[in-house]
């Protein structure tokens, strides 16, 4: 049965180049560093997030892919991490060819909320890497999940790519699940210098309201190094503003937990 305490985010957003897989490891990393109990699930056929974490192709097992197909459980694919309290279950090639497999599963919706009903860990969260897509991976995860983040990068045609995200969603609520929250909207890419990532960001404020975290993610350089190097920007400069600004955003999130947004806002603002 799944603890009662256990919260399952899905980091989603269809638009690739926007920073999800980087504020996946990076807020896990976070979140595991202020003591919380965190597995990231890989679900991005790119490896990103397993490769951002120093997980090498021929360490990750069967990965998420063999939990969903039943070969392994939550416990036996999980692979400890170099940061204590963070674990991840890795994604393997197995699963680029998993949404075709999937058309023909009977309630393939539901594969992934099957996984974490019976899991019995102490874990406090589970964030799950989306593909840039939304195809009946991201689907599992959403209806698998309690609540979305979405990591928003400060450009043009940032709302329309949300306003598509949000019809998604309220899709989800409405068929699948019915409790499926906004956790929060996480502006990245963020430049001071340019006049664009403020306009951009008092934009999405200006419609989506207290959903949007106070915190933004910079432009650093060092999180893009980080990633190069296999580590979470924390591990490979602790002192930069990218990890401080993660540490932040996972102490906002955290405080702004009891925060719910239910279908009828999310219908009044899309």
């Amino acid at each position: 049965m799944r603890q009662k305490n256990l919260r399952i985010l899905a980091v989603a957003n269809q638009k690739g180049g926007v920073g999800k897989t980087t504020t996946t490891v990076n807020l896990a990393t976070a979140l595991a560093a202020i003591g919380k109990k965190v597995t990231l699930v890989d679900l991005d056929p790119q490896g990103n997030a397993s490769t951002g974490l120093g997980v090498a192709k021929e360490d990750r097992g069967v990965g998420i892919y063999g939990v969903m197909a039943g070969q392994a459980s939550v416990e036996e694919a999980s692979r400890q991490t170099i940061i204590p309290g963070l674990k991840i279950i890795p994604s393997t090639m197995d699963l680029s060819g998993a949404e075709i497999e999937l058309v023909n599963v009977e309630n393939r919706e539901f594969l992934m909320k099957g996984v974490f009903e019976d899991l019995e860990s102490d874990q406090d969260y589970i964030l799950i890497d989306c593909p840039p897509s939304l195809g009946l991976l991201t689907l599992n995860s959403l209806v698998a999940a309690d609540g979305v983040i979405v990591p928003l990068q400060c450009e043009f045609y940032a709302l329309e790519g949300l306003s598509h995200l949000i019809r998604t969603i309220r899709s989800v609520q409405s068929r699948f699940n019915p409790d499926l929250e906004i956790q929060g909207i996480v502006l990245t890419m963020f430049d001071r210098r340019n006049n664009l990532s403020g306009i951009v960001a008092d934009d999405v404020r200006e419609h989506m309201g207290d959903k949007v975290y106070n915190t933004v993610i910079p432009r650093n350089v060092k999180i893009p190094e980080a990633s190069s190097y296999g580590k979470p920007v924390m591990v490979y400069d602790y002192k930069s503003t990218g990890a401080m600004s993660y540490i932040m955003l996972a102490k906002e999130m955290i405080k702004r937990e009891g925060i719910i947004v239910t279908s009828t806002q999310v219908e009044g603002r899309a």
